[in-house]
């Protein structure tokens, strides 16, 4: 069969609430043009992000009644601990609350003014975390990754001649550690291969330096691997998982990606020491080590979604229905970052809309049209988001996991090609109110 149909049934369901166009235009001016301001009810078809906003499955929901609410010794964190252990074979595993914690603890640990954190991609929250401690965070994509429309298995790869120089060029010693994004988000959502990873960790033994993964969509960095490696194609995804977690010194997760947790995350070291200096912070500013901020219902809900985005045929329909959004918009003129990614399709909105220009916010701009057209949030990926670091100008759509059906996605395709029917009439965007850091969250906006 050629139809790729959700590999679920659907036992509950949320209804969604229809706007009028008055009515996105009046939540747009109150909310100053920025999409993060309106509230989520007037939102027909969220695409915002993909973090945090999954269905949990039957086996999780049960597993949340399992949960050990003891504030020490938790038997939901021994259930998590035993499927990471069995996943990543990293020696320590640290709960956190979310993602950006195990950031934050990560870096707070390794890192202090005049470090280099080099990347294939940094995103937002781990190039703020880095920054925040005084060191500099530096992105090395392959080359090709420049042009969003050349077409490569895996175009999210680290630059590896690149990283060996930069680390030549500034002493081992100031550069603590080396983070690979899989799969690389703020570049396009694209896969990095085994054979990148591979050489990315013998430069980093040559050089001395750790190197750790930020494993938020592993899973579907897996199935690229094995759908595109040949070497591959017999293995689960489990063990090539497995495999790419053995290259690894260390990792962070948010469990909101590829574990269909609605919170949650951890963080893990292969170092001793470290693991225990991040332990020290841990109970701090999150909360005692087998709990780290979660509640064991958080805990056991993790455990089982970490077995379950492993399953062949969830990742198989994932990956191929978000190939669907992007093939039927790029097929009809629409620009994306080619091909297209797991967990989001990304517009070239600088290639779509051209007469606005990078200070002018092309994405923003086409991001607020989505919404004002047809109710669809999604996301800026650019000028905004990164300031001076921006490499491109891009539009995500991001694919929250097991929520939408086809019919959702061929909405926002009828959406997306309408809007791109009058393009030339979108407008740019000014900044009129803004915070110094992380401004997307909630700056402020008036149309040019």
């Amino acid at each position: 069969m050629q139809t790729i149909i959700e590999p679920f049934r659907i036992k509950s369901v949320e209804p969604l609430r229809q706007t009028t166009p008055e009515e996105r235009e009046r939540y747009l001016q109150d909310a100053g043009y920025n999409l993060f301001r309106i509230d989520a009810r007037n939102i027909l078809i969220d695409l915002l992000t993909d973090s945090g906003t999954s269905a949990m499955s039957t086996e999780q929901w049960a597993a949340v009644m399992r949960g050990d609410e003891s504030y020490a010794g938790s038997e939901s964190f021994f259930r998590l601990k035993r499927v990471v252990d069995e996943l990543t074979g990293l020696r320590h595993m640290i709960p956190t609350h979310q993602g950006r914690a195990a950031e934050r603890i990560l870096f707070t640990v390794m890192c202090k003014p005049g470090h280099v954190v080099p990347s294939n991609t940094h995103f937002d929250t781990t190039r703020a975390n880095i920054e925040f401690t005084g060191a500099r965070a530096v992105d090395l994509p392959v080359p090709e990754a420049a042009d969003t429309q050349a077409r490569l298995d895996f175009k999210g790869n680290m630059d590896v001649d690149a990283l060996d120089a930069l680390i030549a060029t500034e002493g081992a010693d100031r550069v603590p550690l080396v983070m690979l994004t899989v799969t690389n988000n703020s570049g396009g959502g694209q896969p990095v291969s085994m054979a990148n990873i591979a050489a990315v960790k013998r430069v980093c033994v040559w050089h001395g330096v750790p190197l750790y993964l930020d494993a938020c969509r592993f899973a579907e960095n897996a199935w690229f691997i094995r759908e595109r490696e040949s070497e591959y194609d017999l293995k689960s995804p489990k063990q090539i998982a497995q495999e790419m977690f053995s290259h690894a010194d260390g990792c962070t997760f948010s469990a909101k990606k590829d574990a269909f947790a609605n919170i949650g995350g951890f963080l893990c070291s292969n170092d001793d020491r470290i693991a225990q200096q991040e332990t020290n912070l841990l109970i701090l500013t999150e909360g005692f080590p087998t709990y780290g901020g979660l509640a064991g219902r958080d805990l056991d809900a993790i455990a089982v979604g970490l077995e379950e985005v492993l399953e062949p045929d969830y990742l198989r329909y994932r990956i191929v229905s978000t190939g669907y959004l992007g093939r039927h918009i790029a097929d009809h003129g629409v620009p994306i970052v080619e091909p297209p990614g797991g967990h989001a399709i990304y517009i070239d909105a600088a290639r779509m809309l051209p007469h606005i220009p990078p200070q002018q916010f092309p994405g923003q701009a086409l991001a607020v049209e989505l919404y004002r057209h047809a109710g669809i949030r999604s996301v800026e990926i650019g000028s905004l988001m990164f300031g001076e670091a921006a490499r491109h100008e891009l539009l995500r759509l991001a694919i929250p996991r097991r929520v939408y059906t086809q019919s959702h996605i061929d909405y926002v395709v009828e959406a997306i090609l309408e809007v791109n029917a009058y393009k030339e009439k979108i407008r740019g965007l000014e900044i009129v109110e803004a915070p110094p850091f992380l401004r997307h969250f909630s700056a402020r906006f008036r149309p040019l």
